[in-house]
């Protein structure tokens, strides 16, 4: 059941023969496309197709990749999800909003207050916008953006069934920072009931282009997930993370005042490593069975042929590595994301691309594949020169931002950290994907850091207002 809530950029890069075809398709009234929007809440890389951990189980989420092009390099604008989902969701990075951390009300930011959003200006532009599940952040879920929200205007996704004689890890005092088996069916779970909302919303005739979007939950925690899940993953057999044990030993203050080095300890403790990496493949697969139903439903319904789709996670997640716990870090486990595209006439199937992107990049390339005006404000790049080449020339780096002030500069070989108060870490991708040696202190990368630092941002806004 549906609740009520209370042209044309080109560039220069997409060539004569693009040009041609969108300039016929708006003459000749061409149905605008429909968007599938799905995110997907603190999943990192541990997905097939990324290669992130060998016992991932995400048949779906593969798929969908082999049908678009997979952006293998793709990083978040912060590494938390609310200043996360609101920058991809208006546009703007966090240091021009002020919007760094979970507490913040984003529509409270002086810069953010007025801006329209991407949902919002579909809408604008002749579009029904609908959503279900975590698309913005918790209770600033922001009802001008849609004509319809499931379950409904105050509520992103149903309530989750919880276990008995909680926590279940034996981690005292955790909170959320918990794991194990719900003894349900997944049709009881909130995400599986997000996936059964739009599922009917594709079965439906729209009277008009829809953005549709999907949010799904899990992986964030706690991980509860049903049994079934938990079964295809043998707990003796699970892979642990690859660490170093002295690994925050070349990092300075700034970046070790981060690292959640008590949730590693406290998981050391309790012996809980092999079961909390049980529980995250768990959920993980999981929500790849939620995602598998919608895009079956997709695939099999009216709007099979003229709907884009973009599926993103808010940022990576870390399980040990670098001795943290959580997201919250501008290093590379936290910051590395899920993005992959599938759009008609533009993408190729098997399309892989090593670009550095980041997740500001989705506003400007929806209005583009769609058609749409381009929105000025917008800081990211339209991404459609590497949707229709993934090899195409690409010279930005991406940025991350957590707390004002603190950045990180993700390039292709390299990942350079400034933190507030001036320090500094370097790591070459190319020899040291696992970021375990800092070279910032060593002169002969000088002109490295020097290439780097020309993309931090020049704006840094102070904090916009937090509630308790």
């Amino acid at each position: 059941m549906q609740t009520p809530l209370s042209r044309r950029r080109f560039l220069h890069t997409i060539g004569l023969a693009a040009f041609s075809s969108l300039t016929l398709g708006a003459c000749s009234k061409k149905p605008l496309p429909n968007i599938l929007f799905i995110a997907i809440d603190d999943l990192n890389d541990w997905v097939g197709c990324l290669g992130g951990h060998p016992a991932t189980q995400t048949p779906n989420l593969d798929r969908l990749a082999s049908k678009g092009v997979l952006f293998t390099n793709a990083y978040c604008a912060a590494p938390a999800c609310n200043p996360s989902r609101a920058a991809l969701l208006t546009g703007i990075r966090p240091s021009t909003s002020g919007v760094y951390h979970n507490n913040q009300p984003w529509r409270q930011s002086d810069v953010l207050k007025n801006s329209m959003t991407l949902p919002q200006y579909f809408r604008a532009h002749g579009y029904k916008t609908m959503g279900s599940g975590k698309i913005f952040h918790g209770r600033y879920l922001d009802p001008q953006s849609w004509d319809y929200y499931f379950p409904e205007e105050k509520s992103d996704r149903p309530t989750d069934p919880m276990p008995e004689n909680r926590p279940l890890n034996g981690i005292p005092n955790t909170a959320h920072f918990d794991w194990g088996i719900v003894d349900v069916e997944p049709e009881e779970m909130s995400d599986w009931k997000v996936a059964d909302w739009v599922i009917g919303q594709l079965g439906e005739k729209q009277n008009k282009p829809f953005f549709l979007a999907c949010g799904f939950f899990r992986p964030h925690l706690p991980w509860y997930v049903p049994k079934k899940y938990f079964e295809k993953f043998a707990l003796d057999s699970v892979t642990l993370p690859n660490i170093k044990q002295d690994d925050l030993d070349d990092v300075p203050d700034a970046g070790r005042q981060m690292a959640r080095i008590q949730d590693h300890a406290n998981v050391l403790k309790y012996d809980q490593w092999r079961r909390a990496v049980q529980a995250y493949l768990a959920s993980i697969h999981f929500v790849d069975d939620c995602v598998g139903r919608v895009i079956t439903a997709l695939e099999s319904s009216i709007y099979a042929d003229n709907t884009i789709i973009v599926l993103w996670s808010d940022h990576g997640w870390h399980l040990g590595e670098k001795l943290h716990w959580r997201k919250f870090a501008l290093w590379e486990e936290a910051t590395h994301n899920v993005l992959m595209f599938v759009a008609p006439g533009f993408t190729q199937p098997g399309g892989r691309c090593s670009a550095p992107v980041n997740l500001l990049d989705i506003y400007p390339t929806l209005l583009d594949l769609a058609g749409l005006p381009v929105k000025k404000e917008n800081q990211g790049s339209s991404l459609l020169p590497l949707l229709q080449n993934p090899d195409a020339a690409w010279d930005k780096p991406s940025l991350t931002t957590h707390g004002k002030d603190n950045h990180t500069i993700r390039s292709k070989d390299w990942r350079y950290i400034r933190y507030a108060d001036g320090s500094e870490e370097l790591y070459d991708h190319r020899n040291d994907p696992m970021e375990w040696t800092n070279l910032a202190g060593d002169p002969q990368h000088a002109n490295v850091i020097a290439d780097h630092k020309k993309w931090l941002p020049v704006v840094n806004a102070e904090e916009s207002p937090r509630e308790p």
